[in-house]
């Protein structure tokens, strides 16, 4: 039987997808996924660089309170239930998984992906993505790993296949649904549904999602929401960091080799990236804030939602006239110092948590112990900043457990305690790096130079901060350098350089540190009385 006719078999016999009536596009070239998205998806074009510009519909980001895990005894005890993870009945998923296989009945052609999820064979599970949309398909194929044709021959049944039917509305009078939209992944099945959204990153994030329970629950892996690069000698950092932290831009090192920019796991035998491609914002883009993902943006890529003059097709990648969320898919060997095969078989070094304060009252750089790396990681803290948006006119503390809180599937300290493990067994550091404010917070202060903060990332790579003579930081108890090449040393101790009264000061760095120990109260129930005391500690009235 030859692998198109498998594929064909499969989906029948598991799904009913009728391949008498439906043309199943399996595994298409690029051009092929071109000339289908050009010849029947209103919105598409090829871009001035060669890139194929697509448009989500509705839906231009997340639907992150759609998001349902089915409740099944199999997994049920492991999930972190809440207001991450919703449950579903699994009657309510077989509903929606039969209008999303009614709807993919109907169109005259489908398209399947076979891929893989992880770069390490030990670990990578196969992944099937059934779509109505060649946009869709070429998207996942830009984010899974690509097999190559021996791997194709040899791929048999896949471990987890999403039915990607978003041109579809659920019924939002079915129980347990909230809107038209709903994502829901059954570990039972090993599936996912999505309808009611044609938003690619629901595909990535799902995937994502699904290897956060399979990694730690099947083999002890650690997942993570982090970039990852390689220097010359084979030092692997992790990087983690919400948006606007500077993650992708400092773990973008020519002199170091990126493994990824997104998702990756740990295991006993080193670090891979899940993804064989990069999902990069195109909001402002430029050449020269961002040459590699500006240049990546060719012949291959998907790019979402964006503005383009119709006579030249050139981008302007200023214009949100859609979306703030304007984005673009590319595989990973695009970006020049890539390592591909995305692994490392050394273990991580450096473990570095980036957040951007805009309280301007965490230092640029400390030096964290296993238990406040633990506190941190799980806090995920960052800073919305007044005019982001509406309604915020004060620095707004913000919090995301694992700096990934919307794709957990296991309680937060789960994933806290393994990389704690990790860290001990194989001697890394941590380092808690401000790339926010200093002096001031947001409107007196001023933002720290991405030139100190490149600086400060280059004296952990060189060892010079793990040798450098440290101070205590009060009610935060962090350990902070009294020196940094590159770095003027003024500023890198935040009560010395605070522009205003020391009242105001006081008064700033307690109200921020009361806004770790509120926010920490969800997880004492799993944290250890070490983790506890790792937080700021605030003064007795």
């Amino acid at each position: 039987m030859s692998p198109q006719r498998r594929v064909e078999e499969e989906l029948h016999e598991n799904a009913h997808i009728d391949y008498s009536r439906v043309s199943i596009r399996w595994n298409p070239s690029v051009a092929q996924l071109y000339e289908d998205a050009l010849k029947y998806e209103e919105g598409s074009a090829i871009s001035s660089t060669g890139a194929l510009v697509t448009a989500s519909g509705n839906k231009t980001g997340r639907s992150p309170k759609d998001k349902r895990i089915v409740d099944e005894p199999g997994s049920s005890k492991e999930i972190w239930w809440g207001p991450v993870n919703t449950k579903l009945p699994e009657h309510v998923f077989l509903i929606n998984r039969e209008r999303a296989v009614d709807y993919l009945n109907t169109r005259k052609r489908i398209y399947v992906f076979d891929g893989f999820a992880g770069w390490d064979p030990k670990y990578r599970i196969k992944v099937r993505v059934v779509s109505a949309r060649a946009y869709h398909c070429l998207f996942m194929r830009n984010m899974l790993i690509r097999p190559t044709d021996e791997e194709l021959e040899d791929y048999g049944s896949p471990d987890f296949t999403i039915y990607n039917a978003g041109a579809f509305p659920a019924n939002r009078y079915t129980t347990g649904m909230t809107s038209t939209t709903s994502v829901a992944i059954n570990f039972h099945m090993n599936e996912m549904v999505i309808l009611g959204t044609e938003y690619a990153g629901e595909m990535k994030k799902g995937i994502f999602s699904v290897m956060h329970y399979y990694m730690p629950i099947k083999y002890n892996v650690l997942s993570l929401h982090s970039s990852t690069n390689e220097g010359p000698d084979g030092d692997v950092s992790i990087f983690f960091g919400l948006s606007g932290t500077g993650k992708t831009t400092l773990s973008a090192d020519p002199k170091r080799a990126l493994i990824g920019d997104d998702e990756h796991c740990w295991s006993d035998h080193g670090i891979f990236n899940i993804e064989g491609g990069c999902y990069a914002k195109c909001i402002h883009l430029s050449p020269d804030k961002e040459p590699e993902i500006f240049n990546a943006i060719q012949f291959g890529s998907v790019l979402e939602n964006v503005i383009y003059d119709p006579n030249s097709r050139v981008v302007n990648y200023d214009d949100d006239a859609l979306t703030e969320n304007t984005r673009c898919a590319y595989p990973i060997e695009y970006i020049p110092n890539a390592k591909v095969p995305c692994v490392s078989t050394n273990h991580p070094k450096n473990i570095i948590l980036l957040t951007c304060d805009a309280y301007g009252v965490l230092p640029p750089v400390s030096k964290l112990s296993s238990d406040q790396a633990m506190y941190h990681f799980i806090s995920g803290y960052t800073a919305k900043i007044a005019g982001t948006e509406e309604g915020v006119t004060q620095p707004e503390a913000t919090f995301s457990a694992c700096f990934g809180q919307p794709f957990l599937v296991l309680h937060p300290a789960r994933y806290a305690k393994m990389l704690a493990e990790r860290m001990e067994h194989h001697s890394a550091d941590a380092w808690l790096v401000n790339t926010g404010w200093n002096g001031g917070a947001y409107g007196v202060g001023e933002r720290i130079k991405l030139k100190y903060s490149r600086a400060i990332i280059d004296a952990i790579h060189t060892g010079e901060l793990a040798k450098a003579e440290y101070e205590l930081y009060d009610v935060f108890n962090l350990q902070i350098p009294t020196s940094c090449t590159g770095v003027p040393s003024e500023i890198l101790n935040p009560s010395k350089t605070w522009k205003g009264s020391e009242e105001v000061y006081i008064n700033t760095r307690n109200t921020l540190a009361q806004s770790f120990v509120e926010n920490f109260i969800q997880y004492e129930d799993q944290a250890s009385p070490e983790v506890l005391l790792a937080g700021p500690i605030l003064p007795s009235a």
